[in-house]
């Protein structure tokens, strides 16, 4: 059997890019690694996405997802992508199992918060752990919190933190923030805001949840517990692109890069969601980008771009 649309990775994009195929009539597959829902559905709560005004798990919103792309024939299969061939008109998709092929593809395998990978960070993710302001900020109201990192996202999200929390502290290994001036203006000049500098975190520790962090001093050797509520970490991102290695064009960060149809350098092959260069990457970010490439799937299809 060749499928029109094979859409790799379930996820907000991939399962939207699912419902679009599937009910404009294309014969679709979505190939996830594990549970359909990605990174969304290990989300606890989902206050941001439009439609639900005392927000929703993600676990449900992504249960929901699944099953409107389903009802409209999509066909799913638990299966991890190794690599594709793409052979022009046909592509063959190899999977550990078996090879798929298709006529058109659309990549959405995310991307993964880079991790600090000290002891604690597992243990405590959704409990006070976080790698996203937007989704969990508002969960931190009047509360002390922790933002790890100095770069530009580091310190865009601890600003974002100051409208909840009581105090935020960025945690940088450096003397000095790498976020561009203005942002370090922003940060400098707000009284909500502290900084250790010179520090990282050894350790993050409490019992059902955060409530302290070991951060060390990289010049005097010293290591001190500070008390705070949530750690933010934001050391940047790591696309899911190994398998694409020669198959599509990737910047200098492994993200797919993609035209304004979200065609990727490969005809025939688009791209939607957190894993392709982009400014935001939120649920409903990735909703869009769904829809825009498998009805750009389907106008390739129909011979039209």
């Amino acid at each position: 059997m060749i499928y029109d649309l094979a859409i790799i990775g379930g996820g907000p994009a991939g399962l939207t890019a699912a419902l679009y195929g599937a009910r404009g009539g294309l014969k679709t597959i979505v190939l996830e690694s594990s549970m359909p829902g990605g990174q969304a559905a290990l989300t606890d709560i989902i206050d941001n996405y439009p439609g639900f005004p005392e927000g929703i798990s993600g676990p449900e919103l992504m249960t929901k997802f699944h099953q409107q792309a389903t009802r409209h024939g999509a066909e799913f299969k638990m299966s991890e992508v190794k690599s594709i061939d793409d052979q022009g008109e046909v592509k063959r998709i190899v999977t550990g199992e078996e090879e798929i092929e298709a006529k058109s593809i659309v990549i959405a395998t995310g991307a993964k918060a880079r991790k600090v990978g000290v002891p604690g960070e597992e243990k405590f993710q959704g409990r006070g752990v976080s790698y996203c302001a937007t989704c969990d900020g508002a969960f931190f109201k009047d509360k002390r919190v922790a933002v790890i990192g100095g770069g530009d996202s580091a310190v865009e999200e601890a600003l974002f933190l100051t409208k909840y929390a009581s105090q935020v502290v960025i945690i940088h290994r450096r003397d000095q923030l790498r976020a561009v001036k203005i942002l370090q203006e922003k940060a400098l000049n707000n009284e909500k805001m502290d900084f250790l500098w010179d520090s990282t975190v050894q350790e993050i520790k409490g019992n059902s949840k955060v409530e302290q962090v070991a951060v060390k001093n990289v010049k005097t050797g010293d290591i001190a517990d500070h008390q705070f509520d949530g750690v933010f970490v934001f050391v940047g991102t790591v696309p899911n692109t190994a398998y694409l290695k020669d198959v599509v064009e990737l910047n200098e960060k492994g993200y797919v890069i993609a035209s304004d149809f979200l065609q990727t350098s490969a005809k025939g092959i688009f791209v939607a969601g957190d894993v392709r260069e982009k400014f935001l990457r939120q649920v409903s970010t990735a909703v869009g980008d769904g829809a825009h490439a498998a009805m750009a799937a389907e106008r390739y299809l129909g011979g039209i771009m």
